[in-house]
């Protein structure tokens, strides 16, 4: 075949419009790739003119960037210009021809070469062509080929596409108009000669505005000290020259005529423009003055020992930052004692000032609380400073305060000893055998101090550590945290004691009241005490009401019987605290006596176990399983001495409550008549029950919890559910606990154990509260206290039988001054008569049933 002669007027108006689209895509094609660098370098251009760089920059860089942007542009053009041409409508049929199936347009235009002239061969030719121009109308324009990324693989078309929709986006059109400034100068000034302008911002922190310097007609004005200084030189360079005197510049000093030059103003001078329209100023810089701040009050002691440091503070533009210093001021020690040793160096107390957010910060009062309790320097003489800071750096110092460092009081004796041995430990750790020796002497003889044995135990415990220590090597800063955080638990649950039971609340609320008194006390510490009596009377009477159910009674042994109300009780807490308040200390005794004896003497109703809501079973359940896990607790603890060798610790166990109360789980080998029994007896029948049956025993009572917590009360209120989550954790806390116990891991054990009983008390807290709402929704009244009634009935020894099967007598049978001496004695009669194992069963059990009523 050969290849001559032109399409036929069917095909080639088939082909018209993909031929003409297939052109134009070749064009577009050829134009893109010869094109881009070009269309790229114009479109940085344009984005850098739009932003404005050519005002920003300096002229040099600008004549330089504009001149590299000119030779880019005419490389590029230059190039694009030597590989691009036309294509033709041959190469746009051959690239459509190429698409098609058998190349039909090739066919189309080709002519028979042999054969031609055989009926034949051109019947079988013609049957060809046909089927050619057959295909030509699935023809359809070829898309061109656009992509760059082999000849621009690091995308600089994109970048400048990016840049230029930036630019007109942020940018202005107006920008362009400047260009031509450049090199000459204002366009509307060169007419009239050279030109300049000048700015003054004043800083950020003064809140005042910008001054425009070519607005500004007087000779002489003031701003504000650090202001910047901006001058613009527009025409010749040498027209215009600025000589100016309160910078205070001395060294690399810019040439007077540079056309753009900026300062800083830091003292009073003049600015002056030389030349034509040429102008000059007085400057008067204003100095920024450094904040004051001064004590707006003596540092005083806060709630909870906390410290309050009233401040005031001031600057002229307002104060961005503060801190306050507290040094310990070593010439008002009193060195004696543990204190007569250099003490260890410590660093600065430093705190951060509290700062108003939304008020005026020019002048404002704060003040700065923080709880010393636990540093070393707690309660002793120390120096404070405060300093103020604002945003121009400028510092301000007030007059140091002397004061004594606020932190926690303790008021029970035993507690304060602890926390004064502490405290000297952390003074210097050389003191550590001198203060496990003054602990040793206060514990010698626990009867009668410690109402724990635990607390006695957990002391020893320490103070054996503390001696194994400083014997072997010098305490390690690890150790002296260790051993102060010991002896601030021990003192906290000395001072606050056993808090689970509402009446020895009260109690302990009493006697750390009555221990203010004697020692002095500030009226914060007033107010905290009687905050916590008012909430340990309010609890024992919630308890009152809950063990009666319906009814309260309580009989004054006073004389005659009289009726309490709750406000009664209120008026004379409130007498107390105005009494002490006014420092009639004397007066306050005596009625804080009057208060004790009335309480005392208070005989609650017992109602009968038949009658009893399922509210008040549950609570006594929890109870019941609270002494328990207390029990568990204390064994736990003998156990873990003696794994660690104090051999002695099983001699000192025996009558150290101070008002007689034990653990339960104790045994109590020895009493009034057994002088001669072995003092081991008692370790040996603790002993007896190896871990294997602490972890068992400890498993039971989660599985009593277990079947408590089924029976519930509350369900859906808020103190319900809240009992119920408590019970929940004080159950995990057991489940730990058996299985520390089990690995004999008896510090976990105990760690485990106190967090359970913690729990099971706000458990039993929570469900208190919601038995006591309870009544109150059903019209009882909890706060109403008892009546005898003389009339009434009595048992054959001469009682009185009230409701709800009550008991009682009108006589006083514990009869003078030390009823609490003869209850003591008789409680120990009953341990000791029930230990005696040859008494008849009936006796055994009843003196059993006593002891775990009492």
């Amino acid at each position: 075949m050969t290849k001559k002669g032109d399409l036929p007027k069917v095909a080639k108006q088939r082909l018209k419009t993909p031929v003409l689209l297939t052109y134009c895509g070749m064009f577009s094609e050829r134009v893109v790739r010869a094109f881009w660098p070009f269309w790229t370098v114009l479109l940085f251009a344009l984005a850098a003119i739009l932003l404005g760089l050519h005002e920003v920059l300096p002229l040099e860089a600008v004549w330089a960037l504009g001149v590299s942007v000119i030779l880019g542009g005419l490389v590029a053009l230059g190039f694009a210009l030597k590989r691009f041409h036309l294509p033709t409508r041959g190469e746009a049929l051959a690239r459509l021809d190429e698409t098609l199936p058998g190349r039909p347009i090739s066919a189309l235009v080709d002519e028979q070469a042999i054969g031609a002239g055989d009926a034949a061969s051109e019947a079988v030719w013609k049957t060809h062509v046909a089927r050619m121009a057959e295909r030509l109308k699935g023809a359809k324009a070829v898309e061109p080929d656009l992509r760059l990324s082999r000849r621009d693989p690091i995308g600089l078309r994109y970048m400048a596409l990016l840049a230029f929709t930036v630019a007109v986006l942020f940018g202005s059109l107006l920008k362009v108009a400047t260009v031509a400034e450049i090199a000459t100068g204002r366009g509307d000034t060169l007419a009239e000669g050279p030109a300049w302008e000048g700015w003054i911002e004043p800083p950020l922190y003064t809140g005042r505005p910008s001054l425009y310097l070519n607005d500004i007609t007087q000779a002489a004005f003031a701003v504000p000290e650090g202001s910047r200084v901006t001058i613009r030189f527009y025409g010749g360079v040498g027209e215009l020259a600025l000589h100016e005197t309160v910078s205070g510049r001395t060294e690399d000093l810019p040439p007077a005529t540079d056309p753009a030059q900026s300062f800083d103003i830091t003292e009073d001078g003049e600015i002056r423009i030389e030349g034509p329209g040429g102008r000059s100023w007085s400057i008067d810089a204003e100095e920024d003055s450094p904040p004051e701040i001064e004590f707006d009050g003596p540092i005083a002691q806060g709630q909870g020992g906390r410290m309050e440091a009233p401040f005031m503070a001031r600057d002229d533009h307002g104060v961005v930052g503060g801190r306050i210093e507290l040094t310990l001021d070593l010439g008002e020690v009193d060195r004696r004692h543990g204190l007569n040793r250099a003490p260890e160096p410590r660093d600065t107390i430093v705190l951060d000032l509290p700062l108003t957010i939304s008020g005026d910060r020019t002048e404002f009062t704060e003040t700065v609380i923080d709880d010393f309790s636990k540093h070393p320097w707690a309660n002793l003489p120390v120096s404070a400073e405060l300093f103020a800071l604002d945003d121009a750096g400028q510092e301000g110092l007030s007059a140091p305060q002397f004061a004594t460092l606020p932190g926690r009081r303790f008021f029970d004796p035993l507690a304060k000893a602890i926390i004064e041995q502490r405290r000297d430990l952390l003074w210097n750790r050389e003191n550590a055998p001198r203060v496990a020796q003054v602990l040793r002497a206060v514990s010698h003889q626990p009867e009668g101090l410690f109402r724990s044995e635990v607390t006695y135990m957990k002391l020893r415990f320490t103070v054996r550590r503390i001696e194994t220590r400083a014997s072997l090597e010098r305490l390690s800063d690890e150790s002296i945290e260790e051993f102060s955080e010991a002896l601030w638990a021990l003192a906290l649950q000395i001072e606050e004691g056993d808090l689970s039971d509402a009446a020895e609340r009260l109690r302990r609320a009493q006697d750390r009241l009555s221990e203010a008194i004697e020692n002095g006390a500030t009226d914060e510490e007033i107010a905290q005490l009687m905050q916590e009596l008012r909430e340990a009377m309010q609890d024992y009477m919630r308890q009152l009401a809950e063990q009666q159910g319906d009814q309260q009674n309580q009989d004054m042994a006073q004389g005659e019987m009289q009726e309490m109300s709750q406000q009664d009780l209120q008026d004379m807490l409130d007498r107390l605290q105005e009494l002490m308040e006014q420092g009639r200390m004397a007066e306050a005794e005596q009625l804080l006596n009057q208060l004790r004896q009335m309480m005392e003497n208070m005989q609650v109703t017992q109602g009968q176990p038949g009658q009893q809501s399922p509210g008040q079973q549950a609570l006594e359940g929890l109870g019941e399983t609270l002494r328990n896990q207390q029990g568990l607790s204390d064994e736990a603890f003998r156990d873990l001495q003696e794994q660690f060798g104090d051999g002695q610790a099983g001699q000192s166990q025996q009558n150290r409550g101070r008002d007689g109360s034990q653990g339960q789980g104790q045994r109590h080998g020895q009493g009034e008549g057994q002088q001669g029994q072995n003092p081991g007896q008692e370790g040996d029948q603790q002993g007896g029950s190896g871990q294997g049956s602490l972890a068992d025993r400890q498993q039971a009572l989660r599985q009593e919890l277990d079947r408590q917590m089924q029976n519930l009360p509350g369900a859906g209120t808020p103190e319900g559910d809240s009992a119920r989550d408590n019970l929940g954790r004080a159950g995990d806390a057991m489940d730990r606990a058996e299985e520390n116990l089990r690995e004999e891991d008896f510090a976990g054990a105990l760690d485990n154990q106190a967090d359970a009983i913690e729990a099971l008390r706000e458990g039993m807290r929570d469900l208190a509260e919601q038995l006591a709402q309870q009544q109150q929704q059903s019209g009882q009244q909890g706060d109403a206290l008892g009546r005898n009634n003389p009339n009434g009935t009595r048992d054959p020894l001469g009682r009185d039988v009230g409701e709800n099967g009550r008991v009682g007598t009108d006589e006083q049978l514990l009869q003078g001054e030390d009823v609490y001496r003869r209850a003591r004695e008789l409680l120990d009669e009953i341990r000791r008569r029930s230990g005696e194992q040859s008494r008849p069963t009936e006796e055994l059990d009843y003196l059993k049933r006593l002891l775990e009523r009492f």
